[in-house]
């Protein structure tokens, strides 16, 4: 198990220990709070749902809204869930 205390920033920001980043093999993380606990999870990274799109989608069509779907697919996948 690896423990690590960090400090929050006046900003509400993190940094996320190296031994834990290489630990959770993933550039984003899913935050859930299970009665006093806050649990953190990997998410798969954006650009692997992508790669479905990629394929029919002609280039003009990457936008905002085609991320925010397959976020949405990553994390649906993952953990049986939506991000919000």
């Amino acid at each position: 198990m690896i423990t690590e205390t960090v400090k929050i920033t006046s900003k509400g920001q993190i940094t996320i220990p190296k031994a834990i980043r290489k630990r959770l093999q993933s550039t984003a993380v899913f935050f859930e709070v299970v009665n006093e606990d806050i649990v953190v999870r990997p998410v798969k990274d954006a650009a692997g749902s992508l790669s479905a799109y990629a394929k029919n989608a002609e280039p003009s069509l990457y936008g905002p809204s085609m991320k925010e779907q397959a976020w949405e697919e990553g994390v649906h996948e993952k953990f049986g869930k939506t991000s919000s």
